[in-house]
């Protein structure tokens, strides 16, 4: 399926001439100080809903029944996955296993995305030694010891 974008203002001026787009296409409107809109045929997005659906459900019976296969297809979706310590790449696995799934029966889907752009970071950032070794501490702190409050803070 292929994307086509047009500037949001020339949507408001002319919409006439964007929506003939969404004949072949999905159309991304592009606003300057916003997050850019997407239009889509009602059908093509009750499709790609449909499916996805269909294929989140897929991947947990097979984790249910088959843990460690699902846990390997969805590694290999995910070639970042090789720079995660092997414990967090397990925990990695799962959580978005379990995001997707509940995501996709709720249609609900940033959860899975914003925890899929964390673990990616994190990824990342193992895969740098010296920043992985930074990162872990001890930190020593660039301030002055500060004494616990006294009383009673309940």
């Amino acid at each position: 399926m292929s994307v086509q974008s047009f500037s949001y203002s020339s949507f408001l001026r002319g919409p006439s001439q964007v929506l003939p787009s969404l004949t072949d296409a999905d159309v991304i409107l592009e606003r300057r100080d916003e997050e850019n809109l997407i239009l889509s045929r009602a059908e093509r997005f009750e499709a790609v809903a449909t499916g996805l659906r269909i294929a989140a459900r897929s991947l947990a019976i097979l984790a249910r029944r088959h843990r460690d296969l699902a846990e390997e297809a969805l590694a290999e979706e995910l070639p970042w996955l090789t720079w995660l310590p092997a414990e967090e790449r397990l925990t990695c696995v799962r959580e978005l296993l379990a995001d997707l799934v509940a995501g996709a029966d709720t249609g609900l889907l940033i959860p899975f995305a914003r925890n899929l752009a964390s673990w990616r970071s994190t990824a990342e950032a193992w895969s740098d030694p010296q920043l992985a070794r930074e990162l872990q501490g001890p930190f020593d702190g660039d301030g002055p010891t500060l004494d616990r409050p006294a009383g009673n803070l309940a």
